[in-house]
């Protein structure tokens, strides 16, 4: 198996690189600013707003399966134009596609969100985001496109090395960042670990079209948050707690993504956050 995973230095890039070399694959990965730390994959510099640069990176590595984990956030030119570039790159050449999309694309007013709910993005990023997953499934009919939610990693580096929302809970308990945790905006945090196993599934598998890749538990930003600081000792009761409905700040309050279908169809159990911050 070769595979590049673009975005491989980011967070979900740096598990979906490592747990990929472990498992004796050929891996490439791509990084923006700087490579990332595991030696066992070949890293590779890419610009998804620069055109050709993928079909450059694609020509060297020539991959069996490509994961696409990068985000720019609400940057259109990366988040929504380069994953198109990336689909049709992808697509020419007859690489599996595994692109990974977001809970963002969603307004909230349901609720509660299947694999069969279509985009209603209320903000930039999520606008970018459903405008990417659209054309992948346009133009590459075959590919997996997997949304997710909060990503959570295993917190073995303090609040240095976690997930943003983990990096956020340290500054906020040691009174080195202002803001709140909110209340009433629900997500479904995925860990990590699971997230990429799963997509690792999904990138030898022949399985097309929508899945979910959250986790089993709905939790607000602010009880995510005390669930990690238990986790990593620190005192839960200095977190701010604070409503999203009382700012100005657009997105969607409650968006609980449905991983049932996927589920049957992945070996990789989705824990919740219950589980996988557990303090034991």
């Amino acid at each position: 198996m070769k595979v590049l995973i673009i975005g491989g230095s980011g967070f979900l890039g740096t598990e979906l690189v490592r747990r990929a070399t472990a498992t004796g694959w050929e891996t490439a990965a791509t990084y923006c600013s700087r490579p990332g730390g595991i030696a066992e994959a070949s890293w590779h510099r890419l610009d998804l707003r620069s055109p050709g640069h993928i079909d450059e990176v694609l020509a060297a590595v020539a991959p069996s399966a490509v994961i696409d984990a990068t985000s720019g956030g609400s940057d259109w030119a990366v988040t929504a134009d380069g994953s198109i570039r990336v689909a049709m790159a992808a697509t020419r050449r007859g690489c599996r596609l595994v692109h990974v999309s977001s809970d963002a694309v969603f307004s909230g007013s349901r609720i509660h969100y299947d694999e069969t709910c279509l985009p209603d993005p209320v903000t930039p990023y999520g606008a970018a985001k459903a405008a990417a997953e659209t054309a992948v499934r346009l133009l590459a009919p075959t590919a997996a496109v997997a949304r997710t939610s909060l990503i959570i990693g295993h917190g073995r580096y303090g609040g240095s090395g976690g997930s943003v929302h983990e990096r956020l809970v340290h500054a906020l308990a040691a009174g080195t960042h202002d803001g709140v945790l909110f209340t009433d905006d629900i997500r479904c945090p995925v860990h990590v670990e699971d997230l990429a196993s799963a997509l690792l599934e999904l990138a030898v598998s022949d399985h097309g079209g929508m899945f979910h890749l959250a986790g089993a538990d709905a939790l607000s930003r602010h009880e995510l948050g005390v669930l990690i600081a238990r986790r990593d000792g620190l005192d839960a009761a200095r977190l701010p707690a604070g409503r999203r409905a009382d700012t100005p700040m657009p997105g969607a309050l409650d968006v609980r993504l449905d991983s049932g279908a996927t589920q049957e169809r992945v070996r990789t159990r989705l824990r919740g956050a219950g589980e996988f911050l557990h303090v034991r």
